[in-house]
């Protein structure tokens, strides 16, 4: 990735505690009646509140949560956004080319994943993974009722006649999330859209749980009265392994088909691994991924693995007819005008994203992902991605070989070291061999400041986790502080 801009490795990646008190100690809990005018009020941000701040975006030693950097260009177009201050909810195509490059934006990242735009109609940015999980259940509630619905010659929708009203005429009883070890936020989407927490159900391999069991996975589907989302892990977040194989995903296709479910894929960060080069070294990873083209909707997040700023997630759909009846705006003259006009030239219908997300206001933020996605192309992106990869597999082979430590999950420590490396993605999994040193183990680690990492459970007990995702990660120059912390730590 070519870029004028230094690795930043001046900085601890967390302030002191001294600094954090201080700051703290200084922030306005009030008020000011008359404020304190616009140079102090800078002088106050710059002394009293960045310093207290994390540099989980900026430093290349952060590993904690999936937090990606911030490219220069990225930087750069996040400034130029709070500059022109766009909305582009509302397509004014005579006012403003905000709405068209977000759809440049999504047509760029639909081909840095070989998912061809025109089979991703519904394609939106949100503010997160979260957000885009959420859109894509709303979605898929949507559909597997209409779906009940139409086998007895009955019209509903969910969202002109509500939720309970559309499940009696449809004659639902129940509306299920099947999956494997989701990640939190699937139940949070399922409780914002009124399906509730308890309808999540895991339908994974007694052994192996992020794998579906796919005898568990129909005999839910076939439940009378039931209807069913089926849901893809692509990246545990724990583990970072992958849920499915291209084979899997056609058989749960199938599956959904047969049974009236809708797929939606959970891919927050592994999406990005569909970039990859089919090169032997990736080939374990480009498998997880293989077949997500198949799915009905997936949810992703550009800032993570794409690094732009905070908060960027994506949405993909192939039905922007069941988006538009979730999501439209309806009884609002004023808007609707407005968003209903088309640019003459234009070889494409661009749809208001206003009638297919979730805000009617929301920050220009597809202009980072557009301005990096146009300076580092996707030769760029592979490169970045294959040195997280490789960062994270380096460190995994130093844990796997330490007296200190053991990698996770050890069900497959039997196999030659090379198998097991060539399905690490970008997060390492692992533990202190002494159990006094792992259960402060994260604690220590942090408090070094020098890296910084998560802490986790496993099999009932703690354990740690490299999320390698940030834009400047090379194994060449950071493995060994990685190497020098975690010996440091052990002989505290």
């Amino acid at each position: 990735m070519e870029t004028n801009r230094t690795r930043d490795t001046s900085s601890l990646v967390l302030p002191s505690a001294e600094v954090v008190d201080s700051v703290r100690a200084n922030l306005l809990t009030r008020l000011p009646e008359a404020g304190v005018g616009e140079a102090e009020a800078i002088k106050h941000l710059n002394s009293y509140v960045l310093p207290g701040l994390n540099r989980a975006s900026s430093s290349p030693h952060y590993y904690g949560f999936v937090t990606g950097g911030a490219t220069t260009i990225a930087r750069l177009a996040d400034n130029l956004v709070t500059e022109a201050d766009n909305s582009p909810q509302v397509h004014l195509p005579r006012e403003t080319v905000a709405t068209e490059v977000e759809d440049c934006a999504l047509r760029m990242v639909c081909d840095l994943l070989a998912l061809p735009p025109k089979d991703w109609p519904h394609r939106t940015f949100t503010t997160g993974a979260t957000a885009s999980n959420v859109v894509g259940i709303a979605c898929g509630r949507e559909f597997v009722i209409q779906h009940a619905a139409n086998k007895l010659a009955a019209s509903v929708s969910v969202g002109d006649d509500g939720l309970v009203k559309a499940m009696a005429k449809a004659r639902v009883s129940d509306v299920q999330i099947l999956t494997t070890v989701p990640h939190s936020s699937l139940r949070k989407a399922s409780s914002i859209v009124g399906l509730g927490r308890s309808c999540v159900i895991e339908v994974g391999q007694s052994h192996r749980r992020h794998l579906f069991d796919m005898e568990a996975l129909e005999s839910q589907l076939r439940r009378p009265g039931i209807a069913s989302i089926v849901v893809v892990s692509c990246a545990e977040v724990n583990t970072g392994f992958f849920a499915t194989t291209g084979e899997d995903l056609r058989q749960i296709r199938k599956l959904c088909d047969e049974y009236g479910a809708w797929l939606h894929v959970d891919a927050a960060f592994g999406l990005l691994a569909r970039a990859l080069s089919d090169s032997e070294e990736y080939s374990a990873l480009k498998q997880g991924v293989n077949g997500l083209e198949l799915a009905d909707s997936i949810a992703g997040d550009a800032h993570k693995l794409l690094n732009v700023p905070y908060d960027c997630g994506i949405f993909l759909s192939r039905h922007l007819g069941i988006g538009v009846e979730v999501f439209q705006n309806s009884n609002a003259a004023y808007l609707n005008s407005a968003s209903s006009e088309i640019i003459e030239s234009a070889d494409r219908p661009i749809p208001s994203p206003l009638n297919i997300g979730i805000e009617n206001s929301r920050r220009f933020r597809a202009l980072p992902v557009y301005g990096s996605l146009a300076a580092y192309g996707r030769t760029g992106y592979r490169e970045m991605l294959e040195r997280q990869i490789r960062l994270a597999r380096e460190i995994a082979r130093f844990i796997a070989a330490s007296e200190h430590y053991e990698l996770l999950p050890n069900v497959d420590e039997d196999r030659p070291m090379e198998d097991r490396l060539s399905t690490i993605y970008i997060i390492v999994l692992f533990r202190a061999k002494s159990q006094a040193v792992n259960e402060e183990l994260v604690k220590r680690v942090n408090a070094t400041k020098r890296i910084y990492i998560s802490g986790t459970q496993w099999e009932g007990r703690p354990a740690a986790r490299f999320a390698v995702a940030n834009w400047q990660a090379d194994a060449k120059q950071d493995l060994q502080l990685v190497q020098d912390v975690l010996l440091q730590v052990v002989q505290q």
